[in-house]
C-alpha cells in the first residue's frame, strides 16, 4: 500500500520538526557574529576559539576516554550476554537474567541514574571517571546484547560443530570461528555503545565527580547562562561525531542481512544437493 499525501505531509512535518533546528544550529556554528541569533557571515573562528577553550576541551577528553571504555566494555559483556542468552537455552535463573538485562531500555535513565548513585553511596566509592564508566556500561551492554543475539539466532551452528569434530577447544573455536563470523554485529554494537555513551546527560550527572565532566554536563551548564558560537561548534563537531556512528552502525546491520541471506542461500543450495 503506497503512503497517501496526507501521510506524506505528516512525515515530512515529523522530521522538519525533528531536523530543522539541528540545521540552524550547525549553520550558526559557522557564524562570524558573537550573536548566535544575528548572522555575521561565514567564519570558522568559532571552531578555533573552541580548541582554545581549555573547559570544553577537557570536557571532551573526560567523554572520549569514557566512551572508549564504557563501549569496549559494554560490548565485551553484551556479547557473551547474548552468548548466554543464545547458545545455554533454558537454565535455572534465566527469566530473571534476561529481565535485568533488558530493563535498562525501558527504565527511565533518571531512575537509572539514582539507583547507581545510591550504590556508589552505600558501598563508599568516590564519584568519577570510573563510576561514571560503571553507569555507562551498564546501559550500553544491553544494546550490545540485543545487537549480537540477533545475528547469533540466524548463525549457523554447523561451522562450531564441525571444528568440534576436528578436535578444536571450545575456546579456540570461538575465537576462530565464531567471532570472526559475528564481527560485524560486534562492531555495529561498540560503535551504537560509544554513540549512546557520548550524548548521554542525565545518567552521567548522577554519576559524576570532580574532575570527571563529560561534554554534555559541560554544554548543558554553559547554556543556561546563555548560548555561546563556540557551544554550537562543540554540538556540530558532537553531530558529526553520532552521525557517523549511526551510518557505521546500519552498514554493519545491512552487511548482517546480506550474510544472513548469503547464509540462507548457501544452506538452500546445499538442501537441494
Amino acid at each position: 500500500m503506497k503512503p497517501g499525501k496526507f501521510d506524506a505531509t505528516i512525515l515530512t512535518i515529523g522530521f522538519a520538526f525533528l531536523y530543522i533546528p539541528i540545521l540552524i544550529l550547525v549553520i550558526y556554528s559557522f557564524n562570524d557574529s558573537k550573536l548566535v541569533t544575528v548572522w555575521g557571515g561565514f567564519s570558522l573562528k568559532w571552531y578555533g576559539a573552541m580548541w582554545q577553550n581549555e573547559g570544553l576541551m577537557s570536557a571532551a577528553w573526560v567523554t572520549l576516554r569514557v566512551g572508549l571504555l564504557s563501549a569496549t566494555l559494554g560490548t565485551i559483556l553484551g556479547t557473551l550476554t547474548a552468548l548466554a542468552l543464545v547458545r545455554y537455552g533454558r537454565f535455572p535463573g534465566r527469566l530473571l537474567f534476561s529481565g535485568m538485562v533488558y530493563a535498562p531500555l525501558v527504565m527511565p535513565e533518571v531512575i537509572t541514574g539514582l539507583s547507581l548513585l545510591l550504590l556508589f553511596v552505600a558501598i563508599g566509592v568516590d564519584r568519577g571517571l570510573v563510576t561514571v564508566v560503571i553507569a555507562h556500561t551498564t546501559f550500553t551492554m544491553c544494546y550490545v546484547a540485543i545487537v549480537v543475539q540477533s545475528r547469533l539466532l540466524t548463525f549457523d551452528t554447523s561451522l562450531e560443530e564441525a571444528a568440534h569434530d576436528l578436535g578444536c577447544p571450545p575456546v579456540k573455536t570461538f575465537f576462530k570461528i565464531t567471532l570472526p563470523l559475528i564481527l560485524p554485529a560486534v562492531i555495529s554494537g561498540w560503535m551504537l555503545a560509544f554513540t549512546l555513551s557520548l550524548d548521554d546527560l542525565v545518567i552521567a550527572s548522577f554519576t559524576t565527580g570532580p574532575g570527571a565532566t563529560t561534554l554534555p554536563i559541560k554544554i548543558y551548564s554553559q547554556v543556561r547562562l546563555g548560548v555561546t558560537p563556540e557551544i554550537n561548534a562543540v554540538c556540530t563537531i558532537l553531530i558529526g561525531i553520532v552521525t557517523i556512528g549511526v551510518i557505521i552502525a546500519s552498514i554493519g546491520t545491512k552487511q548482517r542481512e546480506l550474510q544472513r541471506q548469503r547464509d540462507e542461500h548457501v544452506a538452500a543450495r546445499g538442501v537441494t544437493a
